[in-house]
């Protein structure tokens, strides 16, 4: 088999028994990964957690990287459907609430087993096919957020699609990074829900902080060129813009 292969399962199961069994291979593997880690989550060590032969595991997974894969393509679509399954009802009419759904459910995906995550996101190898799917994945993601954003009356940002890429960026990125250490989960979704609820609601004509004490300086400037006295400024003062 080709390298390019080595993350393709060997054959969809058509039959009850052979899903059946496929899926006890994914449970199996799941659970040694979430053990061992990527470089000791064998094969062998799979299939005797699955109760079964090498033989016979080999007959739907080549190897590891084809198991890891398909448990990251499972991933993906229980967060497509969790988050479609708490949206069903309509979405909350304020955008706090509405971040807290989309957040939450995030948070929910990622927190039942961090270890496994942890292999998933930052361990394994990832395949061009998956690579390609998590970054349409994104963009349906970026897309419908934008939409969303467009129409709240509460949102001020002007460029909705940028601000909507930063959005699914944020998310995805500090619930990957942080559920995986030791955090409360309830204390990290209000804080990434009251984030975005001050980016995309701040007003765009109103100073960030130090942006009074940058024309302060200025205005010194100008007294000095006028023969007004200096007055000494201890310390750099940096202007921290958010972007839109």
């Amino acid at each position: 088999m080709a390298p390019t292969d080595r993350f393709r399962a060997r054959k969809q199961p058509r039959q009850a028994r052979s899903v059946e069994t496929r899926q006890r291979v994914l449970d199996a593997a799941a659970h040694v990964f979430s053990t061992h880690g990527y470089a000791a989550g064998t094969t062998n060590r799979i299939a005797a957690a699955a109760d079964m032969s090498i033989g016979s595991l080999y007959q739907y997974f080549p190897n590891k990287d084809a198991i890891l894969a398909a448990l990251t393509d499972a991933h993906i679509d229980a967060g497509a459907a969790l988050l479609a399954q708490r949206a069903a009802a309509g979405l909350p009419a304020g955008l706090s609430d509405t971040l807290r759904l989309v957040v939450r459910a995030t948070i929910d995906n990622h927190r039942g087993d961090p270890a496994l995550h942890r292999v998933l996101f930052e361990e394994a190898p990832r395949s061009p096919a998956l690579l390609t799917r998590l970054r349409e994945a994104e963009q349906s993601a970026v897309v419908v957020t934008a939409e969303l954003l467009r129409n709240h009356p509460e949102v001020t940002v002007a460029d909705p699609v940028l601000a909507a890429r930063m959005t699914v960026a944020t998310i995805e990125s500090l619930v990957h990074r942080l559920i995986t250490q030791p955090v409360d989960p309830a204390q990290l979704e209000d804080e990434i829900v009251g984030l975005l609820a001050a980016y995309l609601t701040r007003q765009p004509q109103q100073p960030l902080a130090g942006q009074g004490e940058q024309d302060l300086l200025g205005a010194a400037g100008d007294g000095q060129a006028a023969g007004v006295e200096e007055v000494p400024h201890i310390g750099a003062v940096h202007d921290a813009r958010a972007v839109e």
